[in-house]
């Protein structure tokens, strides 16, 4: 298996997920699987971004936006190292009255496979705790994030 997802229902507007989703900086103070992260380019998050990731049990890590949508509320990025290419998406969708986010981790590459499988229970860990810590983010964050308030485009 060289991809993991986990869907979380969050009670709470899909703008608001995404304002803290999109918000990468402050990942750290909601889920304890991301020590660190420094972006590199000034300004609001876009494609071509990059940020430097410090996780728990692995290498720091240079991710690259390759995709962002405000509009549809997804994200995607990727890393690379000898042999490994890692795609993570991040997706946000209005569920009722509330949300559901989507969050995936994709291996491909020549050692792609090999890595995935040496750290499946890593990945599966790491992506329920993420859900858990966004979800518990937003549902106990006040009506709106500072970044929701100028609406989904808000510049952080």
């Amino acid at each position: 298996m060289t991809f993991f997802n986990i869907k979380v229902e969050i009670q709470a507007s899909p703008n608001l997920v995404w304002s803290v989703m999109r918000d990468v900086e402050r990942w750290p103070e909601w889920t304890s699987t991301v020590t660190s992260i420094r972006r590199v380019d000034r300004g609001p998050l876009a494609v071509g971004n990059r940020a430097q990731i410090r996780q728990p049990k692995l290498p720091p890590a240079l991710w690259v936006v390759t995709e962002l949508d405000d509009e549809t509320r997804r994200f995607t990025w990727i890393t690379r190292s000898p042999g490994v290419q890692v795609t993570a998406r991040h997706q946000v969708e209005a569920n009722g009255e509330g949300s559901s986010a989507v969050l995936s981790i994709q291996f491909s590459g020549l050692f792609g496979p090999l890595v995935a499988r040496l750290t499946r229970s890593m990945n599966e860990r790491y992506l329920a705790i993420e859900s858990k810590g966004l979800r518990d983010r937003c549902e106990s964050a006040p009506t709106s994030h500072p970044s929701e308030r100028s609406g989904a485009n808000a510049r952080h």
